[in-house]
């Protein structure tokens, strides 16, 4: 008998060497080939015939090859292939299929699945189905001997599951039905069930064995529609199965965090007076809520682990920089790690003009410094004379040691693998957990008297973003941090007016442009790449630059910004930007994050349906952050995927970065919601989190349930083993969101 955790090519039919194949795709064990789900299902039991058929539905026909053929247009070569049924007849195309020649032979019988059309004469026909040849069990023997092959095949007379395809194609979806059936056939009847019973009553779940059972080979009555969306009663279960385990995981750590020694910072009337000496503007309400999460947190004796939301503009720097003057006044030194040097340089910059004129030593050490420069920072940073280090991943280099660190602030997060996160927050120094004197407490704190801790904990964590996050992917990627989000703008704020528009009425945005400038304004113009690429028909930067300085131009300032300059080049044209030098700054996507100029009030994206969702938010965040009212112009080629109009629709219909979040999310799904895929988000193999909303809000509370345990419903002994199946079946999945 086979047991879950049996390598997979014990199985019958796979062997070494195909299990290599397999273990390409993730599929190692019995139990990872039982979790590789169908991705739809066809009706085989009642297979449409081709006189039913009708333009426009989806459906699957098995029929009889009659003849199939090649044949070359201009354009481009087009595989037909024609089936019947009696004398009906129906016309499948694919395109640019030459490797279908000699695939299909008179007499074979074939499931086809598509979307029915007709063609010029009215006739019916599928563009590019998906197809199985299912041999010739209709041609032996009569008709009784025919329905008695079909009933015992797995092929047809049934819902039959369709699996994608493997190794080049060579393990199809046939293939996969057939050592899956094996498996099944085989599996040892003794599957433990280690969600507690408790749990399994209050979402009606059936049995694991069962889920695999019908999640493969569904019975014959069960709803097509909830298996086309993933609804069965088998696939809850299975799904339900995954969230619970990633949240228990979860709501452990929580747990393992709380029980961990941290700083427990003390907050009096003198910290509170230095707090307000340095705010540059009345705090919103949102900002006053947040700081008061993050105060209650510090003053805990367990580390704070906090996620702090907010959209672009709505001042989540100002109270980072309220969070470190906390911790500096408590005698510890503060870091603050950002994902790119320009937005490192902007938070010094920032750091200097608000907190240096209180007194604070604020470093910053980036990569790009020279070594003399780097060394003396590190010196600084070591005996505790530096209070506030902002710098990039520079900052988690073994050379750099914190003499007593207490607060680390982790900004755009989403950038920064797990493990880096992690790196910093165990930074010590040699001297980490000695005492300062009154006279190191003194001359630290501008010379305000602290009490002195004896030992150092754990650092805080304050984990920042202005990529406004879903709470199903928060759930799922932070679920082991507090969150507090920040849901209003400084007053003064005004909304950004959006449009789209074509690249044909350019002449008339270049006008509007010119005229913003006049009016006293500056005006940002972005471009996906910095240089002309054959292969793509991109605008560029660089050229771009060129033609609206010297040709559209010619009386106004015009700087480029771009990620291969130098950092003293960035940095020099940053700050002519935002001292008013330059009138338009053409840049790429290098601004997305850092550059804060209140008298930019127009943002022109080109190729705008090239960029990402997020992206686009982000990027016009750079305006609107003064009274006067801004522009951003989303500029288009006339042809369009649908998918780009769907992003650049919502670009002009919404200004709130959550809707915003959601809808991005949808589009390009949680692996690639931040451009580039996210280290700390679950590998999931049956649940899908934006399908899933309702089970993961549920697998967090029966999570929760469970940690409290035990009580009335749930044994210690049902708690321990969920927590070991966790460990051992679950440890890689929920071992990703390690920290916030």
């Amino acid at each position: 008998m086979l047991e879950l955790s049996t390598p997979v090519q014990y199985v019958k039919g796979i062997g070494p060497r195909v299990a290599e194949i397999l273990a390409a795709k993730g599929l190692r064990t019995v139990d990872d080939l039982l979790h590789y789900l169908p991705f739809r299902y066809e009706d085989r039991l009642n297979p449409r015939s081709v006189a039913e058929l009708r333009a426009g539905e989806m459906a699957t026909v098995i029929a009889e090859v009659r003849n199939s053929g090649l044949f070359r247009t201009r354009r481009m070569p087009i595989f037909q292939l024609t089936v019947g049924q009696g004398r009906n007849r129906l016309k499948c195309l694919w395109f640019n299929a030459t490797y279908l020649q000699g695939k299909f032979q008179a007499g074979q019988m074939v499931a086809l699945y598509g979307k029915v059309e007709a063609d010029r004469d009215g006739a019916l026909q599928i563009i590019q189905p998906q197809f199985e040849i299912l041999g010739d069990i209709y041609e032996e023997g009569g008709a009784d001997e025919a329905e008695e092959k079909a009933a015992a095949s797995l092929e047809i007379g049934r819902i039959v599951p369709i699996y994608e395809s493997a190794g080049q194609g060579k393990l199809t979806p046939r293939w996969f039905r057939r050592v899956i059936r094996t498996a099944l056939d085989n599996l040892t009847p003794d599957l433990p069930d280690p969600i507690p019973a408790a749990v399994r009553a209050h979402l009606s779940l059936v049995s694991p064995r069962e889920a695999l059972w019908k999640v493969h080979w569904p019975d014959a009555g069960e709803s097509f529609a909830d298996l086309q969306s993933s609804r069965t009663p088998a696939h809850i279960r299975l799904i339900f199965d995954e969230l619970f385990f990633i949240e228990l995981g979860l709501e452990l750590k929580r747990r393992e965090q709380k029980a961990q020694t941290g700083v427990a910072f003390e907050i009096n009337d003198r910290v509170r007076e230095a707090i307000k000496k340095i705010l540059p503007f009345h705090p919103t309400g949102a900002q006053k809520r947040v700081l008061k999460d993050i105060a209650d947190d510090m003053q805990k004796a367990f580390p704070m682990r906090r996620l702090l939301q907010g959209d672009v503009g709505s001042g989540k720097t100002i109270v980072a920089f309220q969070a470190a003057i906390i911790a500096i006044e408590n005698g510890y030194q503060v870091a603050l790690m950002a994902p790119t040097e320009i937005l490192a340089q902007q938070h010094y910059f920032s750091a200097r003009q608000i907190l240096e004129k209180a007194g604070y030593k604020i470093v910053l050490l980036t990569g790009s410094l020279e070594q003399d420069r780097k060394r003396d920072i590190r010196r600084h940073i070591a005996q505790g004379n530096a209070q506030l280090v902002i710098g990039t991943h520079a900052l988690i280099q073994e050379s750099v040691e914190f003499e007593k660190l207490g607060l680390v602030i982790v900004d755009e997060q989403h950038r920064f693998g797990v493990m880096q996160r992690l790196k910093l927050m165990r930074k010590e120094g040699d001297r980490v957990g000695r005492a300062p004197s009154s006279s190191e407490t003194s001359q630290r704190t501008g010379g305000q008297k602290c009490p002195p801790h004896t030992s150092l904990g754990e650092p805080d964590v304050l984990v920042m973003t202005a990529t406004p996050i879903p709470r199903t992917l928060a759930l799922t990627l932070y679920g082991d941090l507090d969150v507090s989000v920040i849901d209003e703008l400084p007053p003064g704020r005004t909304p950004v007016v959006t449009r789209s528009l074509e690249d044909e009425r350019a002449p008339e945005v270049w006008d509007f442009v010119g005229k913003q400038v006049k009016a006293g304004h500056q005006a940002y113009v972005v471009y996906p790449v910095i240089e002309e690429n054959e292969d793509r028909e991109l605008k560029a930067a660089q050229q771009m630059f060129r033609q609206l300085r010297d040709r559209i131009f010619p009386s106004l300032h015009v700087g480029l910004l771009h990620g291969r300059l130098d950092p003293d080049e960035k940095e020099h044209v940053m700050r002519e930007f935002q001292k008013g030098e330059l009138d338009i700054l053409v840049a790429t996507t290098v601004i997305e994050v850092g550059v804060d100029v209140p008298n930019a009030t127009v943002m022109v994206i080109e190729h705008a349906d090239r960029f990402g969702l997020a992206q686009l938010h982000q990027l016009r965040g750079r305006i609107g952050r003064g009274a006067a009212k801004s522009y951003c112009v989303l500029m288009h080629g006339g042809k369009m995927t649908e998918e780009g109009q769907r992003r650049l629709q919502a670009m002009v219909d919404n200004s709130d970065g959550f809707k915003i979040a959601e809808l991005d999310l949808e589009l390009r799904g949680p692996g690639e919601f931040f451009g580039t895929k996210q280290a700390g988000i679950p590998s999931f193999r049956v649940a899908n989190i934006i399908r899933d909303r309702q089970l993961l809000e549920a697998a967090k509370l029966e999570a929760a349930f469970v940690v409290n345990g035990p009580n009335a419903d749930i044994s210690q002994e049902e708690i321990t083993r969920a927590l070991k199946h966790m460990r051992e079946r679950w440890a890689l999945s929920y071992g990703l969101v390690e920290v916030g």
